[in-house]
């Protein structure tokens, strides 16, 4: 029988390119709208394809630049040149569904089933989402098995919210009702009350938000035991699909108890367990922000020589409009009701989406919000606001992930901070790293992403509005600002400018200048775009040291090679100025020293100790340091920390409503809260120290306030009862013998308590002179320093002393005015 040749098609000239720019010209089933590519996404190609050898690119290009494309052709060109097989990761399902929609118009094959004949054969593109790729049960193997689904080239997309999920799919969290709770907890009980018994009373308790880091030594040593408890439990479904994961990486994870859970999570992440991830030739990372490129390093492992240099445009300037203000910042007497209920105005005519971070924040918005999207009805609402006229959407701890392109969202509302999901992370974000350099750059990174949400091309446009004092000072202390990527600094400035001419203006005025924006005025729409023209990606990394020798130790850690460990994290420590983040450091250090030296890391941990205290304390424990009491006037050791912390009237503004804000009665909130009140009294001229967070013992809060008297303060912002109960009761009388002990019989102590009420219910007693801080008075007390530090802010310098000594006595600051004005005797219970 003979063949009919003609029947046989040669391959087709879209099966056999490799250079994505010829491959884009050639490919035969794309729809009309992609008659040819950008110059931004030419460039991006170009760059790529001289570089591809790497296996590890960091690649940056604006939302709206056509960066799917870009990742599509890349992977197509890839399976050309059997590099295969290909998998285009996204953070989520619903963005999977945008990606396939995107490869089908472009005409490109692919797939969202892992184990598809066509994908294997290079055939076809995989689409898939990370949880499918990173879990103990993942297609494509897990750890000794080997990889069951081999991938040669990689994209993971939104590389930030991909990395948000890997965090939560390599830890393990555990609720209160699991058997290995209570199992654990027995196990490590007497290794935490070594750090602080009453906190130990409160995770018994299952008190939200109060967290236990297990010391080091104690995690270490038990570890085997660890182990042994979780096998017994590990097909149970809350389990069986994170301890595949670090089963084998134990020695170099952090247990936190607290709030009725116990979270196990690595330093790093072991992504070498997911073989096909890690053997994969050729990675590459796309992001439109990339503020903070440390992660990728920690939580993917990738080669930081590779990642040195971005994949960029030319030009930053094919973002979209936005006009990002502030307006707490340009009128502190702006208030979070005034911007709801303009923000409420406008949602009339266009749709409006809030961000917040929190369920306990989307109330503030519930009467007049549309709809409050979660994780449950997110897709569908993000549906619905594509589609047409919402009004106002409120979407919750939502800063990542999502499009909401033109009309979807006109007015972008970020609502505060992003909430830190993992308990680690509070606690480092929180407190072990507050201020710092990196905390700083985490929150910047996040607030980028969420103002990301509503400008998604370069001919869209978005009015921003940021708001909540945490959120405003974090933007204007610690020059979090400058950590802003190219194209949002030049943003802001631009907007700042705007913002300057309605300076101190109302939220109505404010909103006249949003029209500019919103109406596209020609002058502001070229102001807009001039801003932009000369503006370039940062392609080098930055900032990432810390975050080298902290991969490379854990992965020598890996293989047993502790002084490997030792030396590089001893490095970092050493060129590191920042007093918390050296300490923090040093802890790290002592954690890879206890293996070779156990005495000797317990002295690297009592010199961190005294650079951090908020870090675990060592075995031998740290002395006590007496708060430093108030040398001179009151007046001039106010002004002295005024001009020390506060360039200009301004910066102080903002501090001071960042503080007030903190100083509310509201669930989840106890650390910002003490550190807030610590903050106030160095404001008004007081001493103050944290001894229970800093030193394992003693009161929430202490103030120093002069003639050698001193304010001992347990702080209940958190308490909804209407009594004060006879363990808090009993906490402060603790306290103050605790005080009795550390100072002499010179001081004074006068004990007050932190409580909606002010009455103690019957088996309560009160210690002699007890004072409480009610809701009431406690807003009063917050309307007064405001009220000094805005005052203070308008003189010269911040002020003489004698100027300020007037203002202190007028806003009854002084100590005895404090008292009477801001606190009131306690009330017995009325049966």
């Amino acid at each position: 029988m003979g063949l009919d040749f003609t029947k046989i098609a040669a391959p087709s000239t879209a099966d056999t390119v490799i250079n994505p720019r010829d491959l884009f010209a050639v490919l035969p089933g794309k729809q009309q709208k992609y008659r040819y590519l950008r110059d931004v996404q030419s460039e991006v190609l170009d760059q790529w394809f001289q570089a591809r050898s790497k296996i590890d690119h960091r690649l940056k290009m604006n939302t709206g630049g056509g960066k799917t494309v870009v990742g599509l052709l890349i992977l197509k060109s890839c399976l050309n040149e059997k590099k295969g097989p290909a998998v285009y990761v996204a953070p989520t399902p619903y963005l999977v569904s945008q990606v396939v929609q995107e490869a089908q118009a472009l005409g490109l094959a692919v797939e969202t089933e892992p184990r598809s004949i066509a994908v294997s054969r290079g055939s076809a593109i995989l689409v898939t989402n990370i949880h499918v790729l990173l879990n103990g049960k993942s297609k494509f193997g897990v750890g000794g098995q080997g990889p069951q689904i081999p991938i040669g080239s990689l994209i993971l997309d939104d590389v930030h919210a991909c990395l948000a999920t890997a965090e939560q799919q390599f830890t393990l969290d555990l609720e209160a009702t699991s058997p290995v709770y209570d199992e654990l907890f027995e196990l490590f009980r007497s290794d935490l009350e070594s750090q602080s018994t009453s906190k130990v009373l409160e995770i018994e308790q299952h008190e939200r938000n109060r967290l236990m880091l297990v010391p080091f030594w104690a995690w270490l040593d038990k570890v085997q035991q660890v182990e042994t408890i979780i096998h017994e439990h590990r097909e149970h479904d809350n389990i069986k699909f994170c301890w595949p994961l670090i089963r084998e990486h134990l020695r170099f994870c952090r247990c936190v108890f607290g709030g009725g859970h116990v979270e196990i999570s690595p330093k790093c992440l072991p992504v070498d367990v997911i073989p096909s991830f890690a053997q994969a030739e050729r990675r590459i990372f796309m992001s439109a922000t990339f503020a903070d490129d440390s992660v990728l390093i920690t939580d993917f492992n990738a080669n930081p020589e590779n990642i040195a240099t971005a994949i960029a445009p030319a030009t930053a300037s094919d973002i979209g409009d936005r006009l990002v203000l502030v307006p707490q910042e340009l009128n502190p007497e702006v208030t979070a009701e005034q911007i709801k209920l303009y923000a409420s105005r406008l949602a009339k005519t266009c749709n409006v989406v809030v961000i917040v971070p929190s369920n306990y924040r989307a109330e503030f918005w519930s009467d007049v919000a549309a709809e409050t999207l979660t994780a449950e009805n997110l897709e569908n609402g993000v549906a619905k606001l594509n589609a047409g006229h919402v009004g106002l959407v409120v979407l919750v701890n939502k800063y990542d992930g999502i499009d909401l392109p033109y009309d979807a969202c006109r007015l972008l509302v970020l609502d505060g901070l992003p909430a830190a999901r993992r308990a680690i992370d509070q606690i480092e974000q929180g407190s072990l790293l507050y201020g710092t350099p990196l905390a700083v750059g985490k929150s910047i990174q996040q607030i980028e992403q969420g103002m990301g949400r509503g400008v998604r091309a370069s001919d869209d446009y978005c009015v921003v509005l940021l708001m909540g004092a945490t959120l405003t000072s974090q933007l204007f202390t610690n020059h979090g600002i400058d950590r802003f990527t190219p194209a949002t600094r030049a943003q802001f400035d631009l907007s700042e400018q705007v913002g300057n001419q309605v300076r101190g203006k109302s939220i109505e005025e404010i909103g006249g200048a949003i029209d500019y924006c919103l109406t596209r005025n020609p002058e502001w729409v070229r102001a807009a775009k001039s801003a932009l023209v000369h503006i370039t990606y940062a392609t080098a990394s930055t900032d990432i040291e810390i975050a080298v020798a902290r991969r490379r130790a854990f992965n020598s850690a890996e293989i047993d090679d502790y002084n490997t460990s030792i030396n590089l994290i001893q490095e970092r420590v050493n060129s590191v100025h920042n007093l918390m983040l050296k300490g923090w450091l040093m802890a790290e250090l002592a954690e890879y020293t206890h293996v070779v030296d156990k005495a000797e890391a317990q002295q690297i941990l009592m010199s961190a100790v005294k650079l951090n205290r908020q870090l675990i304390r060592p075995l031998v424990g740290v002395d006590y340091q007496r708060i430093e009491p108030v040398v001179g006037e009151q007046a001039s050791a106010s002004i002295s920390y005024l001009r020390g912390e506060f360039e200009r009237p301004n910066d102080l503004i903002v501090a001071v409503n960042a503080t007030v804000d903190d100083l509310a009665f509201r669930p989840n909130s106890h650390k910002r809260f003490e550190r807030a009140l610590k903050d106030a009294a160095r404001m008004i001229g007081c001493q103050s120290q944290l001894p229970e967070a800093e030193y394992g013992a003693g009161p929430d809060v202490l103030w120093a306030v002069g003639a050698l008297r001193y304010l001992v303060i347990e702080c209940k912002n958190e308490a909804t009862s209407s009594k004060i109960n006879k363990k808090d009761c009993n906490q402060l009388a603790g306290s103050i013998n605790w005080f009795g002990m550390e100072y002499d019989q010179t001081c004074t102590a006068i004990p007050i308590m932190v409580h909606p009420s002010s009455t103690f219910e019957d088996a309560a007693t009160p210690a002699p002179g007890t004072r409480v801080i009610t809701a009431e008075k406690l807003s009063k007390f917050r309307e007064s320093i405001t009220q000094y530090c805005v005052a203070v802010s308008r003189l010269p310098g911040f002020g003489k002393s004698a100027e300020v000594a007037k203002l202190l006595s007028t806003y009854q600051l002084l100590p005895d005015l404090f008292i009477s004005s801001f606190t009131v005797s306690p009330k017995p219970s009325r049966k």
